[in-house]
This record gives C-alpha cells, structure tokens and sequence, in this order.
C-alpha cells in the first residue's frame, strides 16, 4: 500500500499543479484543501522557498494557520508566528508541551542529546552544561580558544584568498571555524578543517545533509520518509550516510571508560559521564559502557550541531547584510576605533563594549534565525490564546523564521536591517523577551550557549570586518536553504581585499 501511494502521488501533484498554474488562480497564498491529499500539493510545490511561503501564509491568516494534510496520512498540523502563541507553548504551558515521542522519531539521529530530551534526562543535559559555562575559570578558556583559532585557522586562510584575488565561500570557512572550535570544547580534539587546503571531512559537511533531510520530515507523510529510508533513496539515503560519518567521527573519540579520561576541568565528556553514570545509579537501570558510549556520542552530536551551524550561520547571513547596507560596515569599523584605539585582541568583558555590532548580530539573528522552525505538542488537549484548540498529540510547527518578518510584531520596517533597532536610548543593548525574538529559542528551554555565541561571533566578526573589505559574487543568488538550518543556499561567494 505504501509504495502504491508513494508512486501514485507525485501524478496526482502534478494534476493539481497544472489546475492551479493553468486553469485557476487565487488571490490568497492560502493552500487550497484538495480532496484526499488535502494542502501537501501548496507545501511541495513552494518547498524550495518553504520559509517564506510559510511567512507569506501566517501573515494572511493572522499568525496562525491549520494545516489539512493527505487524509491517510495523519498529518494535520497547526503552523504559528504569534509570540502570544509562543509564549504560551514554550513557558505558561511548558510542561504540556514535551519534545514527545513524535519528535524523537523525527530526530532520531540525535538518541538522547539534549535536542530529543524531556523530564529528568533534559535535566541531566542542562545542569550539566550550565556547570560548564558558568566555571569561573570559563570565560578565560573560552577567550583563548577562540582566539587561537582565529590566528591560526581563520586569519591564513582568509590572507590566502586576498592576497590571490580569488572568490571563496565565506559560509563554509566559518561552518569550517565553528566546526573545529565545538569539537575542541565538547571532545578536546581539533579536527583542523579550517586550514588553507580546506580538506574534505566527511562528518564536518555530513551536517549539511541531515539538516535538509530533517526538514523534508516535517512536511512529508511518514509512511513516505520512512519509505524513502527503507529503500535508501533521496534525502533519507544522505541521512544515513551522514549518520554513518557522525558515528565513525565520534565514537573513536569517546573513552572506554572514565580511567581513561583527562583531569582537565573543562573535560565536557567526563561531566557527562559522571552525571550520567550518577543518574543510572539511583534507578533501576545499570550502566554498561555501551550504554553510556551511545549517550556521550548523542550529547556530543547535539552539542556539534549546536555550535557548528546556528553560530557559522548567523555569521554568514551578518556579512551578506553588512555587504548589502554599506553604511552599517562604516558604523561598525568606527565603533572598533573608538573602542579599542587599534586593532588587538579583546578579551571577553570588553567583547560588551560593541554595542553596534552586538546590534547587528541580533538584526542577523531577527531576520534570519538559525534554527528556522520548532515543532512541538500537547499532551493534553489546549487552547491557544488565538483560539485555536488542540486535541492532544497535535502537532504545532512554530516558525521563528516568520516572527522576525512580521509587522505587527517589528513594525512596518520589519524588512530592513537595522542595528539601531537594538540600541536603547541610554546607549546600551535593548533586550527583547525572547517570544519575539525567539533565535536562542524560548522559556526554559532558552539556549545556554547565548552569551557564549555572541562573544565568538564578535570576536570572528570584528577581526575580519577591520581586516578586509568584503565584495559579494555578482550575480550569485544569496537565499534561505529549505532545511531546518536556515544556511544560505549555495553558500555566500566573497571576494576578499585587505584593508590599508
């Protein structure tokens, strides 16, 4: 039966494209509610712009949109951007609102990282890392990691593409940067990617497959994604080669045991390990090393995907805005001078004195959120504060892509680009609750990496911006890649000079 519908529906979408191209056209980016196979045909015919149709349709129907799937396919879901809906999902009502077994399926590839984990297990993650970050001794860690990293990674290879006048993906040096600097902090190992020969590393690119694979699961029936994995085609075959490469990555990384692990206070692995182990002990379960193997590699995963895209993303999408609004790389070089006088390297207290720049990280992270959607459901039957009433185990996809680009939340320049949006009146950083500006998502489930990314990303961002003059590939189409990170598709193609 399933390979009947999956044969059967591609022809039956093809039909209906050809009503609606040809015969019929509607005024409203509303998805039409066909017979049988209900609003899927609207969704893949604008997959490969999925974000912003998904905007343009929120903004229609007020922020919140019920979506009619394939009849047999039990699919229907509720879309939103309404911060009074996200709110109300992510804190008011946070304990009804678990990852779930649902989500779990989606993101298999993550087993018990700390994306997948609700209750205690969630806990365990979170306790965990906070003890990490919040070490005295951390900031002074993280400032000399990202620094060398800087001078011996980012800096050659940048000096190498200007001084040969050549174009280069900008995107891919910093997944490249970001990717080395998650994998020293998590595993204490630097897989140096980031060097001028740029060398291939399966598990550094195989990110970039399962992140497209994974958003193809939110929008196909799952009678037809476990399909196409059962049979090793298409997205699903990249995302078994991809979770193939983070294994034979990963696990050769891990020690056998907690003998065999280094004193070091910032051995991520060993927190882990120890509090995991802990956490075995107290119940009725018993640890066994492969048990707490398969979990280490799990955290460590969550944690690379964490540290490798949303920051290399973010930044990539700041140079195409600085690139396309000359005058906010002008306010931005002029804030560096007066800061610091001359370039040197800035510790992380002093990171706080870029207020301009900070502001233009948020514009970045406002107009395009790393992590473009979140999915969620009740346990219990709800109501939304737009009056939409959920049945239990409803699945609700919440767009923060959509949030930033909406009007009545931003006002009417909520398009445009600007740092100055994020400065007070007294000079400082203005903060916003996090249900409109939901880029390190919301409520208690609030990234823990935030202040963490933006000390990285002033760093990175401000010794390239003093360094180089960036110009854009002309000609090159810079757009959000359906995936649920939302790169730019077909990378960000630069040019580099270097400044007097």
């Amino acid at each position: 039966m399933a390979i009947l519908l999956f044969i059967f529906v591609p022809f039956f979408f093809l039909y209906i494209f050809r009503c609606i191209s040809g015969r019929w056209k509607k005024s409203s980016s509303e998805p039409t509610n066909w017979p049988l196979v209900g609003m899927l045909p609207a969704v893949v015919q604008n997959l490969h712009r999925i974000h912003d149709y998904a905007t343009t349709v929120l903004t229609e129907c007020g922020g919140t949109f019920e979506f009619k799937g394939p009849w047999f396919c039990h699919v229907d879901m509720v879309v939103t951007s309404d911060p009074a809906n996200i709110h109300h999902i992510f804190s008011r009502n946070f304990s009804n609102y678990p990852k779930g077994p649902e989500f779990r399926k989606m993101f298999e590839i993550l087993g018990d990282g700390i994306f997948n984990a609700d209750f205690e297990l969630w806990e365990l993650h979170r306790r965990t890392t906070l003890s990490m970050l919040t070490h005295p001794e951390f900031p002074d860690f993280l400032e000399v990691n990202v620094w060398h990293k800087v001078q011996t990674g980012l800096l050659p290879v940048l000096d190498y593409f200007a001084e040969n006048g050549d174009y280069f993906d900008l995107q891919d040096v910093f997944q490249r940067l970001t990717f080395d600097g998650i994998c020293k902090l998590v595993m204490d190992y630097d897989p140096c990617s980031l060097c001028v020969d740029l060398p291939y590393i399966p598990s550094e690119k195989a990110f970039n497959d399962a992140i497209e694979a994974l958003l193809y699961r939110h929008v196909l029936p799952e009678t037809i994604w476990k399909l196409l994995k059962w049979m090793k085609i298409g997205t699903e075959r990249k995302l078994l080669e991809a979770w193939k490469a983070f294994d034979e990555f990963i696990y050769p990384l891990i020690p056998n045991s907690s003998k065999d692990e280094s004193d070091d206070n910032y051995n991520m692995l060993a927190s882990f390990r120890k509090a995991y182990e802990e956490k075995l002990s107290t119940g009725s379960s018993t640890a066994t090393t492969k048990k707490t193997r398969d979990f280490l590699r799990d955290t460590a995963l969550s944690l690379m995907l964490a540290g490798r895209d949303t920051t290399s993303t973010c930044l990539a999408w700041l140079f195409w805005l600085i690139a396309t609004n000359p005058s906010t790389e002008t306010k931005i070089l002029e804030e560096i001078e007066t800061e610091f006088k001359k370039w040197r390297l800035f510790s992380v207290e002093e990171s706080r004195r870029l207020i301009y720049l900070h502001g233009a990280l948020c514009e970045s992270l406002r107009l395009f959120p790393p992590v473009a959607l979140e999915h969620k459901a009740p346990i219990e039957a709800d109501i939304l504060p737009s009056g939409n009433q959920l049945k239990p185990n409803t699945k609700v996809i919440v767009s923060f892509y959509s949030v930033g680009r909406t009007e009545s939340v931003w006002g009417k320049d909520c398009l445009e680009f600007k740092p100055e949006r994020w400065i007070s009146a007294s000079g400082g950083i203005k903060r916003e609750p996090s249900y409109k500006f939901p880029a390190f998502n919301v409520g208690p489930r609030t990234c823990l990496g935030k202040d963490m990314a933006f000390v990285q990303m002033k760093m990175v961002a401000a010794t390239i911006i003093y360094r180089y003059k960036i110009e854009l590939v002309k000609g090159h189409v810079v757009s959000p890649r359906d995936s649920i990170i939302l790169q730019a598709r077909n990378g960000l193609m630069v040019k580099l000079s270097k400044r007097n």
